[in-house]
């Protein structure tokens, strides 16, 4: 049996998917995004070690909760980065009936065919994925979360022709993420895809700035406004269009 690197818990988690979830913050990231609020969740092999059986268990204890539409949610850090444990996880999940969601930045995915068999399968199991789209254009992206972005746009396709259930998220960032060009961008890449069934818009915030502080790194967003009402209204009207 698997065990994953597991940084937290939220029992009662109600923007991580539909309904009220039960959410499991797995350790390790990549991505070195300017407005993380969890880099306390960067760190790679750290973390508890947990089986697939006992967070199930655990989950259960609130599954009185959770309504019709509610679950298990799996967020990050990156899961991606633990797709074994997080298949074994979800798998478990579905057989006891209980729904299933991955939020994820879509960064580890590639087409080595060992590494997207196994992608596949976690597919099977997963009732939606929350698939964050940082910016549109790759340098900039690269800039923003120090990764280029290529990967992640061809995981958003491949899980298109998988038929997997999507929800798109867009942190808007004031100067950076937030220019008509790359929202438009952003909508027309959604437009392809058939099975997106929600855009959201998500408004910078600061709330993780005093983490960086606790861990002795800078911040590099320390003079970015939040976002105004009319921009993020504006904002979700171009990724609503149409």
């Amino acid at each position: 049996m698997t065990q994953g690197h597991i940084h937290s818990f939220e029992t009662f988690g109600s923007v991580d998917g539909p309904g009220v979830r039960f959410v499991v913050f797995v350790q390790g990231c990549r991505m070195r995004c300017r407005y993380c609020h969890n880099p306390d969740t960067w760190k790679i092999g750290e973390g508890e070690l947990w089986n697939a059986e006992d967070i199930m268990n655990k989950a259960l204890r609130y599954k009185p909760y959770w309504g019709n539409e509610g679950g298990v949610t799996v967020s990050g850090g990156e899961p991606l980065l633990q797709l074994e444990f997080v298949t074994e996880l979800f798998e478990l999940l579905k057989k006891n009936g209980i729904n299933t969601c991955l939020d994820t930045a879509g960064g580890p995915f590639n087409d080595d065919p060992e590494w997207l068999a196994a992608f596949d399968r976690l597919m099977r199991s997963t009732d939606l994925v929350m698939l964050d789209i940082k910016h549109i254009d790759s340098a900039k992206h690269k800039e923003l979360t120090g990764i280029p972005n290529e990967n992640i746009l061809a995981c958003a396709k491949h899980m298109d022709e998988l038929g997997t259930k999507m929800w798109i998220r867009h942190v808007l960032v004031p100067g950076y993420t937030d220019s008509d060009e790359q929202l438009t961008g952003i909508h027309e890449f959604v437009s392809q895809l058939r099975n997106v069934t929600r855009v959201e818009v998500l408004p910078y915030h600061m709330f993780g700035k005093f983490k960086w502080q606790t861990l002795g790194l800078k911040y590099t967003l320390e003079d970015v406004d939040v976002p105004s009402d009319e921009s993020v209204k504006h904002a979700k009207e171009i990724l609503h269009a149409g």
